[in-house]
């Protein structure tokens, strides 16, 4: 889970980041990216110290997340090519389109990947609430579930006044 979480987190981050650069973006939608900037930066710290308590690397080894994800059974566009099928992951072209993308063309992607990225994450968190032996773990997962529920509602609502 830490270890998923970790690059997913960061992708979230570098995805609101790149919006955040962005003229004419509604402020609704930059408000939202500093959110989950503000949220996804401390939970990878603390991630990153468990990780480093429990003497085990911060990345997965190569090959370890290498399952389909459930937006490619589901056919999502192929929205989650990007490291190795973990959900909701965007793929370089995924990156790269919301990188050229401006003004509302590109807030409106931004929420569509954002939405299957959050997603992947409450996939994922669901996965380590039902499965994790970490206490703290869960208790972090219960949480990513509930916010990223939040935010994806909220995402939906923003997509549809745009």
């Amino acid at each position: 889970f830490a270890q998923m979480m970790i690059p997913h987190h960061s992708q979230a981050i570098e995805m609101s980041d790149m919006i955040l650069a962005k003229d004419n973006i509604p402020a609704e939608v930059s408000a939202l990216a500093e959110q989950i900037k503000a949220a996804q930066g401390p939970e990878i710290d603390q991630l990153e110290s468990w990780l480093d308590q429990w003497g085990a690397p911060t990345s997965m080894p190569d090959g370890a997340h290498d399952m389909p994800s459930m937006d490619e059974d589901m056919g999502m566009d192929g929205m989650s090519d990007g490291m190795s099928g973990m959900d909701g992951m965007m793929s370089d072209e995924d990156m790269q389109a919301l990188s050229d993308a401006q003004g509302t063309d590109a807030a409106r992607l931004f929420l569509k990947q954002m939405i299957t990225h959050h997603e992947g994450a409450v996939e994922m968190a669901r996965t380590e609430i039902a499965e994790g032996q970490f206490p703290e773990a869960v208790v972090m997962a219960r949480s990513i579930v509930e916010t990223q529920q939040q935010e994806i509602e909220t995402m939906r609502q923003l997509l549809d006044t745009l």
